[in-house]
């Protein structure tokens, strides 16, 4: 599953490929429910031909090309899809559910064997939050960076555990088992720490540690865990820089200790014993 560290990755490379490129056809090779809101495979077709891609931006964890005339084709690639550049000779994988093609420069097809992905006409307008008080949706740590006070100011409204709220998309947008065990190790945190408990200088830790685990992230393209790549098909470099994620048994790679994991909200939580 991509994490907002990926996500960016991936939209920061498909606005430098796809920006500026006209759109030819759109093929619905995956179900109708892929399309939402479109009376049939070829409505898009229909609708975006000829149209050109100004920019790619994200909104949350969606990704939105702005194609003119105020729309957006929106892009939800759901827990298990990916995107692919691609030439018009490549062979087409079997889990590929749509194909976007240019007028030149080939073809950006949408993969998910789950076919839960879904592609989305919708005005521009319809995806401004900015009316949303910031209590009710999560802060985006790369799109719009706060203040370590406001931070802590969210942060204290929340009686949860702490890795539970960093993978709370209500709390902040895109973290999940990776970064939120990556981040807890960071800021020397417990993972069942009652947030509104910490004090000022664990909350300034858990801040330092967000936005600096997810920068770092997003330079070295994300990970590649459970296989994930990137558009043109090659793996994240963040996974030797990971210290505690997916290394049981192991010295953190910081040296200080070993590895351990614990079961946590459904799934294996890694961190060292000297988190407090």
């Amino acid at each position: 599953m991509l994490e907002l560290p990926e996500l960016e990755t991936a939209r920061r490379d498909l606005d430098r490929e796809i920006g500026g490129l006209k759109i030819k056809q759109i093929e619905v090779i995956g179900p109708k429910r892929v399309i939402p809101g479109q009376p049939n495979k070829t409505a898009l077709t229909k609708a975006l031909g000829g149209m050109k891609i100004s920019s790619v931006k994200r909104v949350g964890m969606s990704l939105c090309l702005d194609v003119g005339n105020g729309q957006l084709l929106t892009v939800d690639l759901g827990p298990g899809g990916s995107l692919r550049r691609a030439s018009n000779k490549d062979e087409v994988d079997g889990s590929t559910q749509l194909v976007i093609g240019f007028t030149q420069k080939g073809q950006l097809r949408l993969l998910d064997s789950d076919k839960e992905l879904t592609v989305t006409l919708v005005d521009s307008d319809a995806t401004d939050d900015s009316s949303s008080e910031p209590a009710e949706r999560g802060f985006d740590p790369i799109e719009e960076p706060i203040s370590w006070t406001d931070f802590g100011r969210r942060l204290l409204m929340h009686d949860t555990k702490l890795r539970k709220l960093l993978m709370d998309s209500s709390f902040i947008i895109g973290l999940g088992p990776v970064y939120a065990d990556e981040i807890l190790h960071a800021a020397l945190l417990r993972h069942d720490r009652i947030a509104s408990r910490l004090i000022t200088q664990e909350i300034r830790r858990l801040y330092r540690a967000i936005v600096e685990t997810v920068h770092n992230a997003v330079k070295h393209r994300g990970v590649s865990i459970g296989g994930v790549c990137d558009i043109f098909g090659q793996p994240g470099g963040y996974d030797e820089y990971l210290e505690v994620f997916g290394r049981a048994g192991e010295r953190s790679r910081n040296g200080r200790g070993n590895v351990l994991t614990a079961r946590a909200g459904g799934s294996t939580h890694y961190y060292c014993d000297y988190q407090v």
